[in-house]
């Protein structure tokens, strides 16, 4: 199983930016799927999950509104589509899943949102 998360970038507060992750040795569809984010000097958090089989998703308060997960079955990708961005939403956003009780974890992509 290999996650590839892809999509970073530096935007200005506002902006909106979408992060994908592509999955490959595991179909997505049936998995349930997180974006995580780590900003410097502080714990990794959960920032949303979609759950695996259906469009059931959650969020984080702070992005509540803001972000939306989904997924792409034909592509085997999950999305994170960010708009309204803010400053402290700068992070390394990873995504995750689960498979036969392993974690699989994205090599993590950069997001920098200036003021």
């Amino acid at each position: 199983v290999q996650l590839q998360a892809s999509g970073g970038g530096l935007v200005q507060t506002g902006d909106s930016l979408t992060l994908s992750c592509a999955a490959s040795g595991i179909i997505f569809s049936i998995e349930t799927v997180w974006w995580y984010r780590q900003a410097p000097g502080k714990q990794r958090e959960m920032v949303a999950g979609i759950v695996g089989g259906t469009t059931s998703a959650s969020y984080v308060d702070s992005v509540k509104g803001r972000f939306t997960i989904s997924r792409d079955n034909a592509k085997n990708v999950v999305y994170l589509q960010m708009n309204s961005l803010k400053p402290e939403d700068t992070a390394v956003y990873y995504c995750k899943t689960n498979r036969a009780g392993q974690s699989f974890w994205g090599q993590g992509t950069q997001v920098t949102v200036s003021s």
